[in-house]
């Protein structure tokens, strides 16, 4: 078995993401064979994998770093968010099911669904059932590879839901994982943070908790030292590194039910514009947002301005307005109608300038959704934009396509239940169509393909009058790689490598002392924790089709992301 290591956070967004990539292109630069994995997983940006299978995007990105194909066997259990209260299931790869919050992480007569028995006996509160399918996962991809540096998610001591955990200190265990614990301090609080995290965990979980690592430190790193010494004494562990703050990372974000409404998607400075004009882009921010990571090669463009808008107003001055995808396709029609943003779309197409709908964002722009999978709505009329009607499918189409558009070679990657038909349109887009300037497909990922991204502002830029010229030279993936190899460096340089590669190659360590009080009792018990069988069953068959949706999904959800 090669070695291994998990990535804990003392929060949500704490850097797991950041160091666990960071790690694996470290490793794969000194020669090692590496993957990434994270047992669960919550977002709307996702991935399919060469076969066919859906995986979180931070994974994907995360393989990138280690240059190895991503595979579902990196990120096993997909919890895809449809309302605050329900989540599509996707296990190794392919959807399961619907399930509220209740039927996933149990609760008082918690079901799979609405009127259906059979979710009390699939689920019924029994998320450790999940725990064989995973650790089977992971103990493949350390069969085939030197490591695996696994990603926790949320924080380890999330005392209401340590009981079924199958990510955090569920995984370490039963995996013997040794544990790092990633803090934010540019949030403050991080000395609390790591202390509280390690204090609230059982004896049995404390004792895989390894060291700390510190995430956006700003300032010198001598005025820091004291407060390490004092941590080390406090709970008899080191700090392994002290990341500083950097900006411009551009790494592909998981998310659970919001997006930050950020004025621009990245905060990395580009070169001026090619042309005497820049572009503006405004993206819809609708509700249930998927694969905003589309945008990302837009905003890498020298001289295209790229932001997230909630009101028709924003929609004046933007040279082309991005319908983005959605998990919510009738959801977010009702929230553009809200909005007035429905409106200014079908003003803009009546003079002429340009909107591109992508995958739930192109189906919207249609004549007519038939959807009795994901929202049950029934027929809703969409926009009327584009000449297509969209039927929902209960089984979703994965796939990678590859085509030709405007004259250049394209890839992507489709995510999707709506099947559309293409009734007329001016010329074909891909899978979908454009009517004057308004373009739609269902292809994630295609704005990535250099030729086809130049080809595509061209036009957009003569739609709306702008002297616009796209940069010659720029690379969307030679960007990547540099962005990647920065998440490298970060670990070369500023963490103790030789710590991380001891715990990589050692496990846990031993002697490693308890930091009272330790996990609370749960009510109702005498004991922190109910021991985890070694090997519990695996497996989650069909979810049923109606969520219970009795109690809040995001309350709950706790530190799943």
């Amino acid at each position: 078995m090669g070695g291994g290591l998990l990535v804990a956070g003392t929060t949500s967004d704490a850097g797991k993401s950041v160091v666990t990539a960071g790690i694996c292109r470290w490793l794969v630069r000194k020669g090692v064979k590496v993957a990434p994995f994270k047992a669960q997983n919550m977002s709307l940006n996702s991935f399919v994998t060469r076969e066919g299978a859906e995986i979180g995007r931070a994974q994907a990105m995360q393989a990138a770093a280690a240059r190895v194909e991503p595979s579902a066997l990196m990120n096993p259990v997909l919890l895809k968010p449809g309302s605050d209260r329900s989540s599509q299931v996707v296990l190794l790869g392919k959807p399961v099911g619907e399930l509220s919050a209740r039927g996933y992480f149990g609760g008082p007569g918690g079901s799979g669904g609405s009127g259906d028995p059979r979710g009390t006996s699939l689920y019924g509160g029994r998320r450790e059932a999940l725990l064989g399918t995973v650790t089977e996962c992971l103990e493949e991809l350390r069969r085939t590879h030197d490591a695996v540096i696994c990603e926790g998610a949320g924080s380890p001591a999330e005392i209401n839901l340590r009981r079924t955990d199958i990510v955090n200190m569920g995984i370490a265990r039963a995996a013997r994982l040794p544990v790092v614990v990633v803090g934010d301090i540019d949030r403050g609080g991080v000395f609390a943070s790591f202390f509280g995290t390690t204090a609230l965990l059982s004896r049995e979980d404390q004792a895989h908790i390894a060291g700390y690592m510190v995430n956006k430190f700003r300032g010198d790193v001598t005025l820091l030292e004291p407060g390490l010494e004092m941590l080390r004494d406090l709970t008899g562990r080191p700090t392994v590194g002290v990341l500083p703050f950097a900006h411009g990372l551009g790494i592909d974000e998981e998310d659970g039910l919001r997006v930050s409404m950020r004025g621009a998607v990245r905060e990395s400075v580009v070169a001026p514009p090619h042309g005497a004009d820049v572009l503006r882009v405004a993206v819809c921010a609708v509700p249930l947002m998927s694969n905003f990571t589309d945008v990302d090669a837009l905003a890498a463009e020298p001289g295209v301005i790229v932001r997230f808008v909630d009101r028709p107003e924003e929609l004046a001055d933007a040279d082309l307005v991005i319908v983005p995808g959605t998990r919510g396709t009738v959801k977010a029609l009702a929230w553009l109608h809200e909005r007035g943003l429905a409106d200014a779309l079908k003003r803009r197409a009546a003079e002429g300038r340009p909107v591109l709908g992508i995958c739930g964002g192109y189906q919207l722009l249609g004549e007519r959704i038939e959807d009795d999978v994901e929202s049950r709505a029934g027929t809703v009329e969409g926009l009327g934009l584009l000449p297509v009607r969209v039927r929902f499918a209960r089984e979703k189409t994965l796939e990678r396509p590859v085509g030709e558009a405007l004259g250049e070679r394209v890839e992507g990657y489709e995510i999707h239940h709506g099947v559309a038909e293409v009734t007329g349109g001016d010329e074909r887009f891909l899978d979908g169509c454009r009517v004057g300037s308004v373009w739609g497909t269902h292809w994630h990922g295609s704005l990535e393909s250099d030729g086809f991204r130049r080809a595509f502002l061209r036009r957009v830029a003569d739609a709306a009058g702008r002297s616009f010229v796209p940069a010659p030279d720029t690379s969307f993936a030679a960007l990547r790689e540099e962005q990647l190899d920065r998440l490298g460096d970060l670990i070369e340089e500023h963490a103790d490598t030789d710590a991380l590669l001891r715990l990589i190659e050692q496990g846990v360590p031993a002697g490693l002392p308890f930091v009272p009080p330790g996990a609370p009792a749960y009510p109702g018990t005498t004991t922190a924790r109910p021991p985890v069988p070694a090997q519990p069953p695996g497996g989650m068959p069909d979810s049923t089709d109606a969520p219970d949706q009795s109690h809040s999904f995001e309350a709950l959800e706790g530190g799943t992301r």
